[in-house]
């Protein structure tokens, strides 16, 4: 089958046109016609005739992956990975506030101070970079205190002891709303998600929940409610999404760690536009339980980092069984095997050469350059077959908006007013998806799982580009409201989407830079349970490619 991607027909809309076409959309008797006309321009018609064969309306649990070789604790692979780190000086890493703190030369309650004072600059004022949704300064400092104490104690609870972290506010954090960049979720929850326990377990220091796209519909990243998330590579330039400003805070060095989720490259996007690493790990391997459930059945929360070696320490802590969370509750321990082993001679790369071209010519070249760097360290390059992007496309687009419209359902029967004009696009489209498109599309998932894991019997890895372009720049005159641009969503997710569908892990690892000096991202995807080998492969890509500081950046650990 020869490659293919359909363009994507629809207008590009904002202000007047948008407003009109929303509403258009809403209404009872035209709306469903526009509906269906969108879609079928789009090619659904074709996605509904499409044979699923013998599979099943279900998704079977993911095969149980190679027993772990090792028997080390999570805080000891954790600590492993930090240790594996070069600790460059001029890079906020876990190691660089490791070594800072032992040393001597800094403490977390400096850096906190540093950190808000620098908050305070960034996301302030008519520049702001639109970062925090919400921040408790004070609680932060007293526990920054009662870090510093454990360390002058020499009793540090893991190697994120003082680390600052900042979460996507899609996840509980005990006495903070979880409002999903709404303005409709008010209420303070009282009960950390699992993700927050086990960070506040590990010593790290949470602060704030982080801007997001409204409800994490949409892969641009910006908000109408709590302004747009701004790029530090150049600020008028979008992050991604949805985890927005979870990206941009690592770019811009106020933490070396946060916390994003991925329903649909909602962590590997932001990752690659701003120059970071980010891992969606295998369903179900980080556990969901206290974040608020959006898109069940493609749904991941997990570590965007500025290094691999952050990413690996945070996975070490945060992965792993939870008997609240149905999805967490079954799975084979988790490892770093072979992490630090740069040698890949073995390794095999699955490749489509059509598929991983099609991308803004800089995309290509400082991706084929990651290629290059994973070859000469040993690994061979296999070429696949191109993936049925339309299958894709629509597999995941029936599924993700008509679990996201069902989670909303309450809001909208209620007022669909309170949502942005992007997030009512997106849920108009939702709701007109039918219950057999639904089921089609479980069986599709199915089909497209059990295809791509008897693909990967014969290659390790999948590589791509993250995304199909850079960051490309916010639309500044339709602000507050942004756009409906499907082209640019397309590019963005164009390369992400089977990862969420099947439940396979992704990797997103900087390659280098454009000719406008933004980030590329390059996109590694691998067999359930294999996180470990998407980071040591990544490590190896990490390594070979140049590194920058943004334009918008600061030193925690810099003291003054």
């Amino acid at each position: 089958m020869p490659y293919q991607r359909s363009p994507v027909k629809a207008p590009r809309l904002s202000g007047v046109a948008l407003k009109a076409m929303v509403h258009t959309l809403e209404r009872g008797g035209v709306g469903p016609v526009l509906v269906e006309k969108l879609m079928r321009d789009s090619g659904i018609v074709s996605w509904r005739e499409l044979s699923a064969g013998d599979a099943p309306p279900v998704q079977y649990p993911l095969p149980p992956g190679a027993p772990a070789t090792e028997t080390q604790t999570p805080l000891e692979q954790a600590a492993r990975a930090v240790a594996a780190s070069p600790g460059e000086p001029t890079r906020e890493t876990v190691a660089a506030f490791a070594h800072a703190y032992r040393e001597g030369g800094m403490d977390p309650v400096a850096v906190v101070r540093k950190v808000h004072a620098s908050i305070e600059r960034l996301d302030g004022g008519a520049d702001r970079l639109g970062l925090f949704i919400a921040r408790k300064p004070d609680e932060v400092l007293r526990a920054a205190e009662a870090s510093a104490e454990r360390l002058r104690a020499g009793r540090p609870l893991s190697v994120l002891e003082g680390v600052p972290v900042v979460l996507k506010d899609e996840v509980d954090l005990a006495g903070f709303p979880t409002t999903l960049g709404t303005t409709f979720r008010p209420q303070v929850v009282s009960t950390d998600s699992t993700v927050a326990a086990r960070l506040k377990a590990a010593g790290a220091l949470i602060l704030g929940k982080a801007n997001m796209n409204e409800i994490g519909i949409n892969p641009i990243g910006l908000n109408p409610h709590h302004g747009a998330a701004r790029n530090p590579w150049n600020r008028g330039h979008i992050t991604g999404g949805s985890s927005s400003a979870s990206g941009a805070v690592v770019a811009a060095g106020l933490c070396p760690l946060s916390i994003g989720a991925d329903g649909g490259g909602s962590i590997r996007i932001p990752a690659a536009l701003c120059g970071i690493v980010g891992l969606k790990a295998t369903w179900g391997r980080i556990p969901e339980t206290g974040v608020p459930p959006l898109c069940w059945n493609v749904a991941h929360v997990g570590p965007m980092g500025l290094t691999v070696d952050d990413v690996a320490a945070m996975y070490a802590i945060l992965a792993g069984p939870d008997g609240h969370d149905v999805v967490a509750r079954q799975q084979p321990p988790h490892h770093l095997s072979g992490y630090e082993d740069g040698a890949l001679k073995g390794v095999r790369l699955g490749l489509c050469t059509p598929y991983f071209e099609d991308a803004d010519p800089d995309v290509v070249a400082r991706c084929k350059e990651a290629v290059r760097a994973l070859t000469d360290a040993g690994a061979t390059v296999v070429e696949i077959p191109p993936p049925d992007l339309n299958t894709i496309l629509w597999t995941h687009s029936c599924i993700i908006l008509s679990e996201m419209t069902e989670a909303m359902l309450p809001q909208l029967k209620e007022s669909a007013s309170v949502f942005g004009l992007d997030s009512r696009t997106n849920l108009a489209l939702g709701r007109h998806f039918r219950a057999t498109d639904f089921v089609h599309a479980l069986r599709h998932r199915h089909r497209l799982t059990r295809e791509l894991l008897s693909l990967m019997a014969d290659v390790d890895v999948i590589v791509t580009p993250t995304t199909a372009s850079t960051a490309p720049a916010i639309p500044e005159a339709t602000l507050p409201d942004g756009e409906s641009n499907l082209p640019v969503v397309d590019a963005l997710m164009r390369f992400i989407r089977l990862a969420n569908l099947t439940g396979c892990p992704a990797l997103s690892v900087p390659a280098g830079f454009d000719r406008a000096g933004l980030p590329v991202g390059f996109h590694l995807m691998g067999r359930p349970y294999e996180e470990h080998l998407l980071l040591r492969l990544g490590r190896v890509v990490e390594h070979a490619a140049e590194h920058r500081t943004p334009a918008l950046h600061v030193n925690a650990l810099r003291p003054g």
